[in-house]
């Protein structure tokens, strides 16, 4: 399979790695020669750790490059069997680069963007053959993660949707079908991690570290919500969920954080910035949390319960079919359990009695309990 590549950042440059590790042969494009030069170099590099990983040997890494060529025109990728977009997060930059991208390619080239929150159905709107169009999610970095979200538009045909299961599914990669809303599965589910725990800080429940220790020790995950949120800088956070709030019309499960905003108009961003929630600059010392297992467990229970009635909504209003919510936030974004799993485990009584105390507590709309978990509640049934 041919297989074009827009955008040569961080995100374009892995997955032209995966395509090409698959045996694709890829052409990578950029307006950007500079930006093409360090695509090259960067992969030069990693291919090196993983000779020195053991991972692979010389040959595996000549036959990855030779599969990969650097191209600075457009119209270069005119013998793509498969496009993927992935520049910046912006719907009438990625509408004209699809529009120019038509009139060159094929009519059965399939025409994907690798969005993480913008409408595929608009994307789509912008080519004379629209059928062509899905949006193919990737998670960074690309080579390593193992979920791929695949979004069809209402205008995708289903041999589109079929050929983009298998290639990436070939591409060893764990599918998730997504329906084409906004934050699709994983940036849609995963926003109480972040909001409620924002949340919980602004009430003066908690500070930041102790939050961090509560997620981490007693909840499992890989990161706190802080830690994560100064990864990934703090200006790419509050945009997606400012994104998902407004396309949502405005629903408060989705709110921003003035914490948030105003961190991000401070410049602290996180690492990048060398400052966000938590001091990166040489010498600093991480401020320790409040070890106090039971402001811990209330801390971890409510954001936990804020995510599984998310993740049931999500079933409910059949964004994607229940394995695949699981997979998406276990494969995505490392959950220690998927969290239709994780509320079986609880048990559907405890989500439903939490979800309502926080209710009865704020009587904000935020706090609304899932009329699926309530469903499953009066019926005894469980996800799994």
């Amino acid at each position: 399979m041919n297989v074009g590549i827009i955008g040569s950042g961080t995100m374009g440059s892995g997955i032209a790695q995966v395509a090409a590790t698959a045996g694709c042969k890829v052409k990578l494009y950029d307006t950007n020669q500079n930006a093409l030069d360090k695509a090259k170099a960067a992969l030069e590099k990693i291919l090196n750790r993983l000779i020195e990983k053991g991972r692979i040997d010389t040959l595996e890494k000549e036959r990855i490059q030779n599969n990969i060529a650097y191209v600075d025109r457009l119209k270069d990728l005119s013998d793509s069997n498969l496009t993927i977009e992935a520049i910046i997060e912006n719907l009438e930059i990625k509408k004209k680069v699809f529009s120019e991208l038509e009139t060159y390619v094929a009519d059965d080239c399939i025409i994907a963007s690798n969005t993480s929150s913008l409408s595929i159905a608009s994307i789509a709107a912008s080519l004379q053959k629209p059928e062509r169009c899905i949006g193919i999610h990737f998670f960074n970095p690309a080579p390593l993660m193992k979920l791929v979200e695949v979004i069809p538009a209402i205008q995708t045909a289903k041999n589109v949707l079929d050929i983009s299961v298998k290639t990436i599914s070939d591409w060893k990669k764990v599918v998730a079908v997504a329906k084409d809303t906004p934050g699709f599965i994983v940036n849609r589910v995963a926003r109480p991690f972040y909001g409620e725990s924002l949340r919980i800080y602004e009430e003066g429940i908690a500070d930041f570290a102790t939050i961090d220790w509560s997620l981490k020790t007693i909840g499992g995950f890989r990161m706190g919500p802080f830690e994560l949120m100064d990864f990934i800088g703090n200006d790419v956070n509050y945009t997606v969920t400012e994104t998902v709030f407004t396309a949502f019309y405005f629903d408060p499960r989705y709110k921003p954080a003035f914490t948030q905003k105003r961190f991000a108009e401070a410049g602290y961003l996180g690492r990048k910035s060398g400052k966000g929630y938590y001091d990166y600059a040489e010498g600093a010392t991480k401020p320790k949390p409040l070890e106090d297992k039971v402001l811990g467990q209330q801390i971890f229970d409510r954001v936990l319960v804020m995510l599984i009635n998310e993740a049931a909504d999500a079933l409910f209003l059949n964004i994607a079919s229940a394995e695949d919510i699981d997979n998406a936030m276990t494969k995505g974004v490392n959950y220690p359990k998927g969290l239709l799993g994780w509320a079986d485990d609880k048990g559907i009584n405890w989500c439903v009695s939490g979800l309502d105390a926080l209710y009865n507590e704020y009587h904000e709309d935020r706090y609304r309990c899932s009329p699926l978990l309530r469903k499953m509640k009066r019926e005894h049934k469980t996800f799994f």
